[in-house]
């Protein structure tokens, strides 16, 4: 057979119509309006794929889109063109290079970056982050995986469940994502045997009882072949279960508890005019209306709320998710950085916390050493005052560690030179989370997930810490004048 001829008939075979698109196609050519609204009104699921390197991911979500209909014929034809040069499917169409854009990953076949795309079915909306699978780039992950609803967790039928798997599914629990579709694929390379799909679910199903996660589906599959991924195949028939489409149309995404307290933090004090002063910002958790009682922290300073105004002008009730500019009925000192919360229900505040540690560096964290701790709204200065244990990933048993070398992962504790206002990251994931920053390099060297606070012994706190300002000049010294030999306060202890 000629390579035109197989291109063609590999591309006869990605041709094929999902059945679940006719009567979108129906009603988009008689009411476009119709077709438009209908979207509109259908609710949205945000989802990763992970796992290990070359289990498949990038090649799963070509395959979603292609059988959604989301690929135009122009694309179809640049991605067969593309194949040729840097497809790793032979002479076949390499569905991979859909997401795989940039330059690099088309040269090495891997994902580095996190890449978005979206697609849509007759029931619901999508957006899909396609997340690398190599150690190196975990950081990319844990990004990726920060803003969606559920995961799918891809495991190469011939490999099973490897460690980067059990990493990548630790931090999907660790982010709060409590819904997971395991994804065996590549069930065409080992014959589509239901023995090698069994002994997967059994080990992953074992690993998987410490992570908390709510439901966990597990479906057979082949991404390259289209098998079980839309429709049912013959070869996969033994399976009784859902294909993945009809699994992620059909998951609940509602019944994740959404945090009930009002948090703003301010981000900007709207101030155009003398007659005008508002505080501006991005409903982190909760909702407020004109009339609330609010408090400010760390200043505790109360007032109501005398307006709401947003893009489109004042409304009398704000939630989560809307940016909006708060007008408070007193004048009070507020600068960005505070946050605004019920008087009722206010955020913690303090200089301490534990919290689940996700290392990014290649330069180990070392306790004592002062980081830059970005909070929303916020940037504070710290250090990691203890760091817990440390969690194997393989055995997810607590190891004693001192610190953490890059992508390992432990429970710390913190204690920053001013006090914040917080929350533990399973009420509210928006102000229980933060990032830290190495000070000299400005690169980002975690990712941090707020369990709960916590009070030092006072005996334990040396009268001699020094201020903000005095680590930062120091900082800046060592910095522009090393050849003085100025001494690290940050590793006084």
């Amino acid at each position: 057979m000629s390579k035109d001829k197989m291109i063609k008939d590999s591309q006869s075979k990605l041709n094929v119509k999902a059945n679940y698109r006719v009567t979108d196609d129906q009603l988009l050519q008689k009411d476009i309006l119709g077709y438009l609204k209908s979207h509109e009104d259908k609710d949205m699921l945000r989802f990763l794929t992970c796992g290990s390197v070359d289990d498949g991911k990038s090649t799963l979500i070509g395959r979603l889109l292609h059988d959604s209909k989301m690929i135009f014929e122009d694309q179809l034809a640049a991605i067969e063109k593309d194949s040729k040069k840097s497809g790793t499917q032979g002479d076949e169409i390499d569905l991979a290079l859909l997401v795989d854009g940039l330059q690099s990953e088309r040269e090495q076949g891997i994902t580095i970056d996190v890449a978005y795309r979206y697609f849509a079915t007759e029931k619901r909306k999508f957006i899909i982050a396609d997340t690398p699978g190599h150690e190196q780039y975990t950081r990319n992950m844990a990004t990726g995986a920060s803003h969606c609803n559920m995961a799918i967790i891809l495991i190469d039928a011939r490999a099973g469940v490897k460690a980067q798997t059990r990493r990548h599914s630790y931090i999907v629990s660790l982010l709060g994502i409590k819904k997971v579709i395991v994804a065996v694929n590549k069930m065409d390379l080992v014959d589509y045997k239901q023995t090698a799909f069994e002994a997967i679910k059994k080990e992953y199903l074992a690993f998987s009882q410490q992570l908390g996660f709510d439901t966990i589906q597990i479906i057979p599959m082949s991404a390259l072949k289209g098998d079980n991924v839309v429709n049912p195949s013959e070869p996969l028939s033994w399976f009784h279960g859902s294909s993945l489409i009809t699994a992620l149309e059909e998951i609940e995404i509602h019944s994740v508890s959404q945090p009930q307290h009002f948090r703003l933090p301010v981000q900007w004090v709207n101030r155009p005019s003398s007659d005008f002063r508002g505080y501006s910002g991005t409903v982190a958790a909760g909702s407020v209306k004109v009339g609330d009682k609010l408090v400010v922290l760390p200043s505790g300073k109360n007032s109501r709320v005398k307006s709401l105004v947003t893009f489109d002008g004042e409304q009398t009730k704000a939630i989560q998710g809307e940016a909006i500019t708060v007008i408070l009925e007193d004048e009070i000192d507020i600068s960005r950085g505070d946050m605004l919360c019920h008087v009722d229900s206010p955020a913690q505040l303090g200089r301490h916390f534990e919290a689940d540690i996700v290392w990014m560096s290649e330069d180990a964290l070392m306790p004592n050493k002062q980081y830059d701790f970005k909070m929303p709204g916020k940037y504070a200065s710290g250090s990691i005052d203890e760091v817990l244990h440390r969690v194997e990933i393989n055995s997810m048993q607590q190891i004693d560690a001192t610190h953490l070398e890059l992508n390992e992962i432990g429970p710390c504790r913190v204690k920053l030179t001013q006090q914040v206002a917080f929350d533990d990251y399973e009420s509210s994931p928006m102000t229980g989370s933060f990032v830290m920053i190495d000070r000299m390099s400005n690169i980002t060297v975690a990712a941090g997930m707020i369990r709960q606070a916590y009070n030092p012994d006072d005996s334990d706190c040396k009268p001699t810490d020094y201020s903000e300002f005095e680590f930062e000049l120091n900082t800046l010294v060592r910095k522009h004048f090393p050849h003085w030999g100025v001494i690290d306060l940050g590793r006084k202890n």
